[in-house]
């Protein structure tokens, strides 16, 4: 038997310009911004020899009979192994799903890293990645998450593609920074991505806040460049807005989670008390998390 566990950070996109033009799966994506979280994707695997190959995934302790983007994983790793085995997969997930936490992305990334242990199949680490990167391509359920998951921080992807061919950079110190979120609902990706009008108005702006970011990124500009990006699109809903409307006269500014029904800001920890007691009369209880400083990494 043999058993491999792998973290995925989660993480919140604050403004991206979408890049699906290149024929290669692995150069499209996006170029964005956003913050890793210590709260995430666990995964773990098991491989047990077996008399013929099969496998079972289950989140957060369910057993579930469709599961595509892992599903998809698994598939790439089948014709590499030569001996019939069990693979037994459980995903554990910190963060809401279909929110824009990117737990797509986190588990694509942490099942292909451990698969690749557990499995024997020799990939480079980068190749591992490449592999989660194309399955969420294919499935249109993230851009540029696998990048962000894999390299964690607060950052900025400002070349689109898959670990090992996009390019990006992280702030150097965020170890005074919490992240504070209010999560209302879900957006589901997939169909988002697939409105053209949504997708024409993100690119209208998306590159140029990149390029801001790539010139000069501290958190204060993260949000309000992604402030300026969500206004832009138009998805803020009524729970978002009320959030909005009550904190910004108080110096505090919220953004929203692309894509997900959640508002979220980044301050200095000193802050954070006084944030949360302005948010007393908002209807949805705040969460506080850290930023994560080392990307998916193995436990």
């Amino acid at each position: 038997m043999r058993e491999a566990h792998v973290f995925a950070p989660g993480h919140l996109t604050g403004l991206f310009q979408i890049c699906t033009d290149p024929e290669n799966p692995l150069e499209k994506g996006a170029r964005g911004a956003g913050v890793s979280l210590t709260e995430g994707v666990h995964t773990r695997v098991r491989v047990e020899e077996a008399e013929e190959t099969s496998y079972s995934i289950s989140i957060n302790g369910q057993k579930k009979r469709e599961a595509l983007v892992s599903e998809k994983v698994v598939g790439r790793y089948l014709p590499r192994v030569s001996e019939p085995v069990n693979i037994t997969i459980k995903h554990t997930i910190e963060t809401p799903m279909t929110a824009g936490f990117g737990s797509s992305g986190g588990g694509a990334l942490s099942l292909s890293l451990a698969l690749n242990r557990a499995l024997e199949t020799g990939l480079l680490r980068v190749e591992a990645a490449q592999i989660a990167h194309v399955v969420e391509i294919e499935c249109k359920t993230g851009l540029g998450s696998v990048f962000a998951a894999n390299n964690g921080g607060l950052g900025v992807l400002y070349k689109p593609g898959a670990p090992g061919i996009g390019e990006g950079f992280t702030m150097e110190d965020t170890s005074g920074l919490d992240v504070i979120y209010l999560y209302y609902g879900p957006i589901r990706t997939k169909e988002a991505l697939s409105n053209p009008e949504l997708v024409a108005r993100i690119n209208q702006i998306g590159g140029s806040y990149v390029d801001e970011l790539h010139e000069s990124l501290t958190q204060e500009r993260f949000l309000k460049y992604s402030r300026l990006f969500t206004d832009h699109v138009g998805l803020a809903t009524p729970n978002l807005r009320k959030v909005f409307d009550l904190m910004d006269p108080e110096g505090y500014t919220f953004t929203m989670a692309m894509f997900g029904e959640v508002a979220y800001t980044i301050q200095p920890r000193e802050e954070t008390s006084r944030v949360l007691e302005l948010l007393e009369p908002i209807d949805c209880e705040p969460k506080v998390c850290g930023i994560d400083k080392h990307g998916t990494i193995f436990i």
